[in-house]
């Protein structure tokens, strides 16, 4: 059997891969490993528990904090809560883990859980490593009073958040720094159908709100950063100055200028870094990205002085490289953005706010801001139905990604890699016109399947 945690938890089919009983079971071993009352002598150990809104999050965090209490841990239970708000809360409330039960921007059968220790930082592979191994252990369980009590605290929780996102953008007491400012919000149906309106509301906007009615089953379905298309139509019907869209943690968030063009994870990423270099808090002039960012980005950040550190792909890896560099943004063309002086991970709705407050700040709007990160021609194909596991030592497919390097030369690349969270091979390419890209993605994509075939 493979590794149970992937670059973002334990993911899969809810009530087939991602069961009950594994939750239950997770959770014991979590407590185990994780549940060492940070050095308090004498309290229990604490636990805060979120979710997104699909179905089978209810019963899987009822299970998990089953698991949690049954091995002495005391846990608040928050409900329906983003992915960046429980880290948020694990890292203040003084609590040993915290828990989210989602599958973010996956279909709604999908679900997972991941962790995260005390501070709000995700699990070191080593740390998960020694909790799968505790999954086969036998424990002494405690009885009588020994055991954990398990409580719901949603209000405070949500009231907390907001009031930190707020405070992450400079406004406090009744002030409204977005204030004049029309933004709509594609909430995907997920966690943040409430926090994110709620927090640019607060900040002054005048939000246009779409898909923030979840009913356990729509989460994700044709909306949201996985599908802007409806939120592209929306700002520019709605005359907003400009849209974000969330996927279903809000973790992530993707934006759309008031023209009805997506601007995606590279372009927020720069406007963000050349924002703080100007403000003097860009640590280091260093921006963290993967290797899936455009080369667009890249070339405009070397001209504007801020040098760039290139990760494996998955928002972890780019948090471990900000913590060992001491840099503060970091983040994925797909969205997640680390604002490390605000948040231990990635957060959508933070995200959102920042974008906001650049654009009042500098009265531009956001196509001319993201103007200043051009972007070259790029294909990705996902190959499902093979083998992932053999595509980084398959001869014959390494041998057809070094013919397409040459075939590139110095004006584009190729990157091949197996997903970490989903079954199936990603084949990004980037070169010199849309045509090329297009044709080479494809062409390897075809050889993908043909030699990693089941």
């Amino acid at each position: 059997m493979g590794r149970l945690f992937g670059t973002d938890g334990v993911r899969g089919l809810a009530n087939r891969d991602i069961t009950a009983e594994l939750a239950l079971d997770l959770g014991a071993a979590a407590a185990h490993v994780l549940g060492t009352s940070g050095g308090f002598k004498g309290l229990r150990p604490r636990a805060v528990v979120g979710r997104d809104p699909r179905v089978s999050g209810e019963f899987l965090s009822s299970a998990l904090c089953a698991g949690l209490a049954s091995a002495g841990v005391d846990v608040v239970n928050l409900g329906v809560l983003p992915t960046p708000g429980v880290a948020h809360l694990t890292a203040t409330a003084n609590v040993d883990l915290g828990v989210v039960i989602s599958a973010s921007h996956n279909a709604m059968p999908d679900n997972g859980i991941k962790f995260f220790a005390r501070g709000g930082l995700k699990l070191a592979d080593d740390v998960e490593d020694a909790i799968e191994a505790r999954l086969h252990e036998e424990w002494e369980r405690p009885t009588g009073a020994a055991v954990g009590h398990i409580t719901s605290d949603r209000g405070t929780a949500v009231e907390a958040y907001v009031e930190h996102l707020i405070g992450a953008i400079g406004a406090d007491g009744d002030s409204t720094p977005l204030e004049g400012l029309r933004v709509a919000v594609d909430c995907a149906n997920g966690a943040a159908s409430e926090v994110g309106p709620a927090a640019l509301r607060a900040a002054g906007a005048d939000v246009v709100v779409i898909n923030a009615s979840p009913d356990g089953r729509n989460i994700n379905e044709k909306c949201g950063s996985t599908h802007p298309e409806q939120l592209q139509a929306v700002v520019v019907a709605s005359g907003a100055d400009f849209g974000v869209a969330f996927d279903g943690d809000a973790d992530r968030c993707l934006a759309v200028d008031r023209r009805g063009e997506l601007v995606d994870g590279d372009a927020i990423m720069g406007v963000l870094a050349l924002a703080l270099k100007d403000e003097g808090r860009l640590a280091h002039d260093t921006l963290v990205v993967t290797i899936m960012s455009n080369l667009g980005l890249l070339l405009a950040m070397r001209d504007a002085g801020i040098t760039t550190v290139q990760t494996g792909v998955g928002d972890r890896y780019v948090l471990e490289a900000m913590r060992e560099g001491g840099f503060s943004l970091g983040g994925e063309q797909s969205g997640h953005i680390i604002l490390a002086d605000h948040a231990s991970t990635g957060d959508g709705v933070l995200t959102a706010l920042t974008l906001a407050h650049r654009i009042m700040s500098t009265g531009r709007t956001l196509d001319e801001l993201a103007s200043a990160i051009p972007r070259l021609p790029q294909a990705l194909v996902n190959v499902t139905g093979v083998d992932k596991v053999r595509a980084a030592t398959d001869e014959g497919l390494l041998a057809a990604v070094q013919d397409a390097e040459k075939l590139l030369g110095g004006s584009g690349r190729v990157v091949l890699r197996s997903s970490g969270t989903e079954p199936l091979v990603r084949v990004m390419v980037e070169a010199a016109t849309q045509l090329q890209a297009d044709g080479v993605a494809a062409r390897l994509a075809d050889v993908v399947r043909d030699r990693l075939s089941l």
